[in-house]
């Protein structure tokens, strides 16, 4: 989770249709942020919480640090690029990441089902071992519970992360002008997770792009590249994302659908099976609202990158003051780009 990941404070007013949560509050979209804004947010309103950013920013001392925590509840555990635990260990990591936060403490709480594998357990608690570090963070603390057979589905995992804020970003900061870039390309980690669940018959192999991305954002702070602000496209995807910060700084955003990264196994495979590219979730991606002025020199460092050979910019901030998000197709058409009202891919981080 974000502070609380969430898609923004437009408030849709969709009304309480139902009495019971269903899967898609869980999406990352419209009915997580009501979710988010209309329960939890409300009850716990504090300046830190209303920020509604990936991590809650605080000074204490002389330093200023971010604090974040997410639940992971993937299924398949295991899955062409990563596991559940790398993943756990990779996405609280970005989220801190993404508020230009090193990441350095992380803590870790397992839910295990009665009869799970011990195999199974310490391979997942091995990949976490060797996620952390190698981005040199430390597991220091700990919880575990385990349930009766059938009250979880094997094993559900929660990190928080602690890191030190190298520079202060706001969607605020984020300006008319403003170039919107991506590391690489997009809808891998969805739709690798979609070929594992499923068992497709698919000709090619689809990886999850599951990885840390401190090294980048590391990267462009260190050749003070003027970035304004980031986000990882997790959850409901860059729709998602994009929507959220636009909805946070009040300009709409217009993206480039041909300048926007897409695998042909990808582009194939969500043509095939009619989902939206845009809408899927990664777990190595990271979008970055940097100044025009550095736009080229943060794409050529991003580029240099291992993590980031495939990046691109993919689009703007515009003078409106609406808080949307335009397309501009491949035909040369526009249309409006909306958050994901479901997730495509139930549970996939």
């Amino acid at each position: 989770m974000r502070v609380w990941k969430t898609f923004g404070r437009r408030g849709w007013d969709l009304g309480r249709s139902m009495d019971k949560i269903t899967l898609s509050y869980g999406s990352g979209g419209v009915l997580t942020h009501k979710l988010v804004t209309e329960v939890f947010a409300a009850a716990f309103k504090n300046e830190y919480l209303d920020e509604l950013d990936d991590s809650a920013i605080f000074d204490l001392g002389k330093g200023t640090y971010a604090y974040t925590t997410d639940s992971y509840v993937i299924d398949p555990i295991f899955f062409p690029g990563g596991d559940i635990g790398k993943l756990a260990v990779c996405g609280t990591m970005n989220d801190l990441a993404s508020c230009a936060a090193e990441p350095k403490f992380l803590t870790a709480g397992f839910i295990l089902e009665e009869g799970f594998a011990f195999r199974d357990l310490e391979k997942i608690v091995l990949s976490m071992a060797k996620e952390a570090k190698t981005q040199r963070v430390k597991i220091v603390a700990g919880d575990t519970k385990v349930v009766p057979r059938g009250k979880t589905d094997k094993v559900f995992i929660n990190t928080s992360g602690i890191g030190t804020v190298q520079k202060r970003l706001a969607a605020s900061m984020i300006k008319p002008g403003d170039m919107v870039l991506i590391n690489g390309p997009i809808a891998q980690h969805g739709l690798s997770i979609l070929l594992s669940r499923e068992k497709f018959n698919y000709h090619a192999a689809i990886k999850s792009d599951c990885n840390s991305l401190w090294c980048i954002v590391k990267l462009l702070l260190q050749n003070c590249i003027d970035v304004h602000f980031m986000r990882d496209a997790t959850r409901g995807g860059v729709s998602a994302a994009t929507n959220e910060i636009a909805d946070l700084c009040g300009y709409s955003l217009i993206l480039e659908e041909k300048r926007i990264p897409v695998t042909a196994p990808c582009r194939n495979l969500a043509d095939i099976l009619g989902l939206e590219l845009l809408d899927i979730a990664n777990e190595g991606k990271m979008l970055f609202f940097v100044s025009a002025r550095d736009s080229a020199k943060a794409l050529r460092l991003l580029k240099s990158s291992r993590l980031g050979k495939e990046a691109a910019i993919i689009g703007s901030v515009l003078k409106e003051k609406n808080g949307r998000v335009y397309l501009k197709t491949i035909l040369g058409g526009e249309k409006a780009l909306s958050s994901p009202l479901t997730e495509p891919i139930p549970r996939i981080c």
